[in-house]
């Protein structure tokens, strides 16, 4: 069958179906339509791909949507009022369209706009796993020299990463703990070691993971014993660590009410905590120890002002092995083999080729 725009589209939980849609046109002089070269799979996608959905916002039978959020590509159309972007183009996307007019908005908080169409967030805003996406063209970022459309993808987490990593105020010579080293946890540990942290401990039940954080970042490492409280896990690993009274920031990038209380004891007074990882909407947590000890305990969504930009001084700069984190690419017609492998904890961070596209640098399956 041939298609003008296939898309992959989730109607429920497990139940997803390529199919056509309408290809964009340019309609503002300020657009960009993305021939979609690479997607990236990213937590919240097989939380979809499990649930349907997330926080309230679900898909169904009668109302599909298209997935996917992380995104690179090649500029197929621009509007005439863009100057900085011309059709064949590399770029990274940033995968949202904030109103611009609101008060978040006004103040650089685009991110907590409460008007912002997101990719695949439902009812109505597809995401990027189709052949054509369009999108405001400033917020396509054109790829540097050197620095691949697969690398391209990860300037999402990357972003997300430096999101969390500012929030927190990483200073030159701080101690940081990271709870869970998936591709968020482990592009958080790259970001602070950029940032001056001097010591970051990365946390995992998994010991290929906390091998490939020890090689990506130089992490030292803490697997923690289940059996165990989160207060005496938290004291092993002050103590296994020489943090002294305790760590200066943690990112708690798991969602795991576990890591969650485990974080609060392993903070030094004083210190800072910032949740990226989601869990449970509702969670047992020591409120008395944040509150003796001070802490500065932050919210984390997506990314705002300025985030991009790290991120792409990041992969420009070259100076971390980032390829390293992609461990297989999947074919479009694949999209829910790529989903199942990170469901079963395959890879570190998965990706799916664009409808039809053939890149010359294949990664083959696990």
């Amino acid at each position: 069958m041939a298609y003008s725009n296939p898309s992959v589209f989730l109607y429920g939980p497990g139940q997803a179906k390529i199919q056509d849609r309408p290809e964009p046109k340019i309609t503002d002089a300020t657009d960009a339509i993305i021939r979609i070269k690479f997607v990236g799979v990213c937590g919240s996608d097989v939380h979809f791909w499990n649930h349907g959905g997330v926080n309230g916002k679900f898909v169904s039978e009668s109302n599909p949507l298209v997935m996917g959020h992380e995104a690179s590509g090649t500029v197929h159309a621009v509007g005439s009022a863009v100057t900085h972007l011309r059709p064949g183009d590399n770029v990274a996307i940033e995968p949202g369209q904030p109103c611009r007019s609101c008060d978040r908005c006004k103040e650089g908080l685009y991110n907590l706009c409460p008007h912002m169409k997101f990719a695949a967030c439902p009812p109505d805003t597809p995401g990027c796993l189709t052949k054509y996406f369009k999108i405001p063209a400033d917020f396509c970022y054109k790829l540097p020299p050197g620095v691949s459309l697969q690398e391209g993808v990860l300037a999402e987490p990357l972003a997300v990463a430096a999101h969390a990593v500012r929030m927190i105020g990483v200073k030159p010579g701080q101690s940081l703990v990271i709870f869970g080293a998936g591709t968020i946890g482990l592009v958080c540990g790259a970001v602070a070691r950029l940032f001056g942290a001097k010591k970051v401990v990365a946390v995992d039940l998994l010991d290929h993971k906390l091998e490939f954080a020890r090689n990506l970042n130089r992490s030292n490492t803490f697997k923690p014993d289940l059996s165990a409280s989160p207060e005496k896990n938290a004291a092993r690993l002050i103590e296994e660590n020489g943090l002294g009274l305790g760590a200066d920031a943690v990112i708690e990038a798991t969602g795991a009410e576990s890591s969650i209380i485990t974080a609060v004891h392993v903070l030094r007074p004083g210190g800072s905590c910032v949740q990226t990882g989601l869990g449970k909407p509702v969670i047992n947590f020591p409120i008395l120890a944040m509150s003796e000890k001070e802490l500065h305990m932050h919210g984390a969504f997506r990314y705002n002002e300025g985030d991009f930009k790290v991120a792409m001084d990041v992969l420009e700069a070259g100076t971390l092995p980032l390829k390293s984190l992609i461990s297989n690419i999947f074919d479009f017609e694949h999209t829910t083999d790529a989903w199942e492998a990170t469901k079963q904890g395959r890879g570190i961070k998965n990706m799916i080729r664009g409808y039809g596209y053939r890149d010359p640098a294949r990664i083959s399956h696990l």
